[in-house]
């Protein structure tokens, strides 16, 4: 077959020193896939530079989110310990606004994209799957929200380190991650900066509000960190192989009817006695628009790195949370804060010294094949980067 029959054949014109052969062309959309090759920042790039994946975009952007995450999550803590100091705790109720909100706008859109019919048949073919994932979501919200009532911020912090432990150890066993030793030395690093921020707490005296009862509450933070573990893998999972819309709104309908009858359940005391005026209606509407937005977010992060990423970029929401509790509840920094929080960032950025040099790439999920065959290919997944576009708007339709 001639150059110009193989142009008429496939669509996409030759070029001189090319064999047609070698560009293994995808059916269902015109696309070339370059499998020595990384489209990033709207280039490729045959041979990345050690340095140079820490000047990309998509590396900032990795950092960036993480740590509005941790925002969100020092946030959301806040507004916790504020409605608890209004007398107002009901740990299931103060969630359930949240994934109402989740099932209203992603089932919603879900429905407009794939039609009712598609929603149902969504729901009779994995709902299964979206309600193990919205248990250990509501669960891990419950016990943690629950704890706070009970253990000091500083043990609080130590137990975070659990959520990292489970997401680690289930990635490795069940989604076949095997870690490089920079992603290794990176986790163990932002590890020793909590170890820093705990030591500081320690010498400062740090419990920052009395515990009624710290083993029960240490217990609560445990058990909701095993439950965050498990939810954000079995997230990280899902929303590699299907659109964010459909994971999202899967769990905000089958969290909404897990955590509403636990909060029918447990909180009816609870929301019959609580104190109820314009502070605590303020604080639980910042607290579910912040989580909102988390929930939005968090899979695009899970997609673009991995659910341990995730959860060491949210080690810094302990700092993030002592500069507002400067300005809310009157904390004073110490000075090994800062060298803390630095330390965890430097963790971050040794994390990725492998994808850096070309290896390691956390958005290349292990399960879904070498070249990502069985993934969805939407925002922030390594199968969409690895496709370059034959020609503007073709088979481009924006997809999440």
């Amino acid at each position: 077959m001639s150059a110009s029959e193989t142009s008429t054949a496939t669509g996409i014109p030759s070029h001189p020193g090319i064999e047609s052969e070698s560009l293994p062309i995808d059916s269902k959309s015109p696309a070339i896939v370059a499998p020595d090759t990384i489209e990033d920042d709207g280039s490729l790039t045959k041979k990345k530079s050690f340095l140079g994946f820490y000047t990309s975009k998509r590396f900032w952007l990795t950092l960036v989110i993480g740590q509005f995450l941790a925002l969100c999550i020092t946030s959301t803590n806040t507004f916790t310990t504020l409605l608890f100091q209004q007398g107002t705790s009901f740990p299931a109720f103060q969630t359930f606004i949240n994934y109402a909100l989740l099932n209203v706008c992603y089932t919603g859109f879900t429905i407009y994209k794939e039609g009712f019919k598609g929603w149902l048949n969504i729901v009779w073919k994995d709902g299964w799957k979206f309600f193990i994932l919205a248990f250990f979501d509501v669960e891990g919200n419950y016990f943690v929200v629950l704890a706070y009532q009970y253990t000091t911020i500083l043990s609080a912090e130590l137990i975070n380190f659990w959520a990292i432990v489970v997401v680690v150890i289930l990635s490795f066993a069940i989604l076949k991650v095997r870690y490089h030793w920079s992603q290794t030395a990176g986790i163990l690093v932002c590890c020793a900066g909590m170890g820093i921020l705990i030591a500081s707490d320690k010498l400062q005296g740090g419990n920052f509000n009395m515990a009624p009862n710290v083993l029960k509450g240490d217990l609560f933070m445990l058990l909701g960190a095993t439950f965050y573990g498990f939810s954000n893998v079995t997230e990280e999972f899902f929303v590699s192989k299907k659109p964010l819309y459909v994971v999202i709104g899967q769990l905000g309908f089958w969290g909404m009817c897990i955590n509403g009858v636990q909060a029918a359940i447990f909180d009816r005391k609870s929301i019959a006695t609580a104190t109820w005026n314009g502070k605590v209606a303020g604080y639980l509407i910042g607290y579910n628009l912040v989580l909102f937005t988390f929930y939005t977010v968090t899979p695009v992060l899970f997609r673009m790195s991995s659910a341990a990423f995730f959860n060491i970029s949210l080690l810094t929401a302990n700092f993030w949370g002592l500069i507002i509790g400067i300005r809310v509840f009157g904390y004073h920094v110490h000075y090994l804060y800062p060298v803390a929080f630095v330390l965890i960032l430097v963790g971050l950025v040794i994390y990725y010294i492998m994808d850096a040099s070309g290896i390691g790439d956390d958005s290349v999920k292990p399960w879904l094949g070498d070249d990502q065959e069985g993934g969805h290919e939407g925002i922030g997944t390594a199968k969409k980067r690895m496709r370059t576009r034959v020609g503007r708007g073709v088979g481009a339709g924006l997809d999440v």
